[in-house]
């Protein structure tokens, strides 16, 4: 996530763009003010359109599979969800230089989660844990296998073998790369063997609204959502919890050894591509920290 009031603008995106796409596509919405929200993420930039609904834009050509997906598969699962998920309201088209479909849904009311905002971390554990059950339940009739739209989540680690192998050589000395190798190869032999099931595909802090109690209120961006393996959906182990609220999540999802096994596989993925190509270098500490759990963890369940 990313401060969104300092960069209006980025990749070509603009509030003068989103009032024009509204004006020429849906004119009933064309007087209401149009303004950057104030958290915003990388893979669409999103504005208030008036009080009760956003825009939600695509800033690159992979992002943009997304907006059909999220427009007929959200009000699909929304009736299933413990919690409110964003509601399509209308789906726009290329147009004003824009390249992309892009989409209205309404406002939903919350703050993204952090630990200072959440009034029970164990409780908050329990009930995330909740929506990836209710989700998993969720009927995967017809939905959209995992793959390039999902950037691979719910598929099988196999596709970032490649890149994870060279995280590993560029790290060697900086982190334990024979214990993650490891964890990494465990992953790997851990196949997903049951029938396919909804995920999400990135349950992490900013995808997940609390609020004014401190409680779930909504979960966000489907974006890399599809139907496959969901341990992907575990990750949040490591990302929000730690100790008693680990412990908590872990109890109450319910997923079998081999899904955390694979889940071990995608956090350390993730970590070590950040730590590797320098992403995010303002969170090196906290990838360090991921790395050191998964290990950890590995050591104490596999």
């Amino acid at each position: 996530m990313i401060d969104g009031r300092y960069r209006d603008g980025r990749a070509g995106i603009d509030a003068a763009l989103v009032r024009r796409l509204v004006a020429a596509q849906f004119p009933q919405w064309s007087g209401l003010p149009v303004t950057p929200v104030e958290v915003d993420g990388w893979d669409n930039r999103t504005y208030r359109l008036g009080d009760e609904m956003t825009v939600r834009l695509p800033t690159e050509a992979g992002y943009a599979p997304a907006v059909d997906k999220e427009h007929r598969w959200l009000p699909v699962l929304a009736p299933s969800l413990p919690v409110p998920v964003p509601t399509p309201l209308a789906k726009g088209a290329p147009g004003e230089g824009y390249r992309f479909n892009w989409s209205i849904r309404r406002w939903i009311d919350g703050r993204t989660a952090a630990p200072e905002r959440i009034a029970d971390l164990r409780e908050f554990a329990t009930d995330v844990a909740g929506f990836i059950r209710a989700l998993q339940r969720a009927d995967a009739t017809g939905g959209p296998a995992a793959g390039a739209h999902s950037f691979y989540r719910g598929a099988s680690l196999a596709h970032y073998d490649d890149e994870t192998r060279r995280c590993l050589a560029a790290l060697n000395g900086r982190v334990d790369t024979d214990q993650a190798r490891a964890v990494w190869e465990t992953a790997l032999e851990a196949r997903w063997a049951g029938p396919p099931v909804w995920f999400h595909g990135d349950i992490a802090a900013g995808n997940l609204l609390v609020d004014d109690g401190g409680r779930l209120s909504a979960v966000i961006d489907f974006g890399t959502s599809g139907v496959g393996d969901p341990a992907c959906d575990l990750v949040i182990a490591w990302g929000l919890f730690s100790g008693r609220s680990r412990r908590a999540f872990r109890t109450a999802v319910d997923q079998s050894p081999a899904t955390w096994a694979r889940a071990r596989g995608w956090a350390l993925w993730k970590a070590l591509l950040c730590l590797a190509d320098g992403i995010d270098a303002e969170r090196t500490a906290n990838h360090r920290r991921v790395v050191d759990e998964v290990l950890a963890d590995h050591a104490l369940f596999a």
